[in-house]
C-alpha cells in the first residue's frame, strides 16, 4: 500500500529533485522550472489554473516535431517558486517577458490555456513586438458568473477546509466539474499526474489567493485591445466547456478581428487534451501558415 502524502506538506526543493523533469532557471532570483524540446521557430506553452506544464503531455511532442518548444510553469503552480507574489495577469505576463529576455528568445507563437490564454493576452497588447501568432483555448479573459463550486471554496476558511481534505475527492470532483467532459480520462493515473505539485508546501495558498483575486475574466478590453493589434489568431474551445462557456469563446471571437474559433465537440475545457489527436495537426497547420 502507498504511503498517504498530505496536500501542501513537502519541500519544493525535494519534491522537484524527485518529480520535475524540465530544467530551471532563476529570473531576478525567482526559480521558473520548464520543459524544452524540438527546433525551429519558437512556441511557448502557457498553463492555466490548478494544472501545471503536465497539461501538455499528449502535445509538446508533436508539436516539438516542428518548432522548438518552451512550457513553462508559473510561478505558484508546477516546480517554479512559491513566494507569496499579487499573482495576477500582469505579474505573469512579467514572467514570461524575462523568461523570453532570459534565453534570449526575440519572438514567439503563445499558446495559452484559461489562465494561460488570458496571460497570453495581457501579454500580447503590452509587447506585441514579441508576438507572432497565438492560440488561445479555452481562454479566460471575458466578464463569466463564478461556478457554485468556485463561491462556495471562496468562502473563508472553507477554502482551506476544502482544498486540504485527506484524499483527492475534492480534485477528483473539481476536474470533472470544471475541466474535463469524459469522466473516463480522470484516472488515478491522470489525477496524480495534474495534481503532484498540489503536495508542494504553499501550493493552496497560491490557489486559494488566485481564486479569491478573482481576475480571471476581468480584462474585456484587453481582448477588445487585441482586436487590433493585427495579430493571427487561433481560438480553439470545448463544446461542453463549463468553467469557460462557448459563449464566452464567441463574444471574445467577435472582438478579435483576427481570429479563426474552431470548437471540439466531445471536449470540456481542455480540448487540447482530450482531443489532442485533432487539436495538435490544426494548431501545427495554423503556426506553419
Amino acid at each position: 500500500m502507498s504511503t498517504y502524502i498530505p496536500w501542501d506538506s513537502q519541500s519544493l526543493d525535494e519534491w522537484s529533485q524527485k518529480y520535475a523533469t524540465g530544467k530551471f532557471i532563476d529570473i531576478n532570483g525567482r526559480r521558473t522550472h520548464f520543459l524544452e524540446k524540438g527546433s525551429g521557430e519558437t512556441v511557448i506553452l502557457i498553463h492555466g489554473f490548478f494544472y501545471d506544464t503536465y497539461t501538455w503531455h499528449k502535445n509538446i511532442d508533436a508539436l516539438a516535431s516542428k518548432f522548438k518548444v518552451y512550457a513553462p510553469d508559473l510561478w505558484g503552480f508546477g516546480y517554479s517558486t512559491r513566494e507569496p507574489l499579487d499573482y495576477d495577469y500582469s505579474l505573469y505576463a512579467e514572467q514570461l517577458l524575462l523568461f523570453m529576455d532570459a534565453l534570449a528568445i526575440g519572438k514567439a507563437s503563445i499558446i495559452g490555456h484559461s489562465m494561460g490564454g488570458g496571460t497570453a493576452i495581457f501579454f500580447a497588447n503590452h509587447h506585441r513586438d514579441r508576438v507572432n501568432k497565438l492560440v488561445l483555448v479555452g481562454a479566460a479573459g471575458m466578464p463569466n458568473p463564478l461556478s457554485l463550486l468556485g463561491k462556495i471554496t471562496n468562502l473563508p476558511g472553507v477554502g482551506e477546509l476544502i482544498y486540504g481534505m485527506r484524499g483527492n475527492l475534492m480534485r477528483r470532483v473539481a476536474l470533472k466539474t470544471n475541466w474535463i467532459h469524459d469522466a473516463s480520462m480522470i484516472t488515478k493515473e491522470y489525477l496524480d499526474n495534474v495534481t503532484r505539485f498540489h503536495q508542494i508546501r504553499g501550493s493552496n495558498d497560491v490557489m486559494l489567493k488566485i481564486l479569491r483575486k478573482q481576475f480571471f475574466n476581468t480584462i474585456p478590453e484587453e481582448v477588445r485591445e487585441l482586436g487590433g493589434k493585427g495579430i493571427p489568431t487561433l481560438m480553439v474551445w470545448g463544446k461542453h466547456d463549463k468553467a469557460v462557456p462557448l459563449e464566452r469563446g464567441i463574444e471574445m471571437h467577435d472582438l478579435i478581428k483576427e481570429s479563426r474559433l474552431e470548437v471540439f465537440d466531445n471536449a470540456g475545457h481542455n480540448p487540447h487534451d482530450e482531443r489532442a489527436d485533432g487539436f495538435n495537426p490544426m494548431v501545427i497547420d495554423f503556426l506553419q501558415q
